[in-house]
């Protein structure tokens, strides 16, 4: 953040916390049972190293104090595929690459995992009103100024950029593409950046991820 100053978080992409239908799984609680009693036998499908479907999979990991064994995909794509296809149980991919499967019925939803309820997953709960308090994950959206911006004009585009998102029709072409307006102040979006990168940090650190 040293080299940007923050204008607005735009918008973010929720994940899903979706299984697939033989694993004998309807919630977040009975996962985490699951996970519990069959330590290192439940798997989930990520996206790539330090994609947000591998980051959300292992912070679902270390809250719930569960071994789930991650299996790496070249791309969200394929990971959602593997778990079509019965090869991987679980995968917490964005919102959009999987609704249409969840629809079908061919993946089963459980939860999402913004801190709010999402319009992407539609009767979805939030993985932390589910039974893991305090989780939140996914990727961010937002739109910088180069370091050293005067903060006059930070504020003039934090108002021009967050009334372009608030119209209905932004609003919808986002989210028809998998994403939810947000639109926050500049103190807001860099709040939220630095308790990510603290969080994330956390679990990438203490995970060996880096070492990967």
């Amino acid at each position: 953040m040293r080299d940007f100053a923050p204008i607005t978080l735009a918008g973010q992409p929720p994940n899903m916390l979706i299984v697939h239908p033989s694993l004998p799984v309807r919630s977040v609680k009975e996962l985490i049972v699951l996970g519990k009693a069959r330590p290192g036998e439940v798997n989930f499908a990520a996206g790539g190293t330090g994609s947000s479907s591998h980051l959300a999979g292992e912070l679902f990991k270390a809250m719930a104090g569960i071994d789930m064994v991650r299996i790496n995909y070249r791309g969200t794509g394929p990971a959602v595929n593997a778990v079509v296809a019965g090869e991987v149980l679980v995968i917490f991919p964005s919102a959009g690459s999987a609704t249409s499967h969840v629809k079908s019925g061919t993946l089963r939803g459980v939860a999402v995992t913004s801190a709010r309820p999402s319009a992407l997953g539609p009767g979805l709960p939030t993985v932390a009103a589910a039974g893991l308090p305090d989780y939140e994950s996914g990727a961010f959206l937002g739109i910088w100024a180069p370091a050293k911006t005067p903060a006059a004009l930070i504020n003039r585009l934090n108002a021009d950029i967050v009334r372009v998102l608030s119209q209905s029709v932004v609003k919808e072409k986002l989210l028809n593409a998998g994403i939810e307006v947000v639109g926050s102040s500049p103190e807001d979006f860099a709040a939220i950046i630095k308790s990510d990168i603290t969080k994330m940090g956390r679990i990438i650190r203490d995970g060996g991820i880096l070492e990967e």
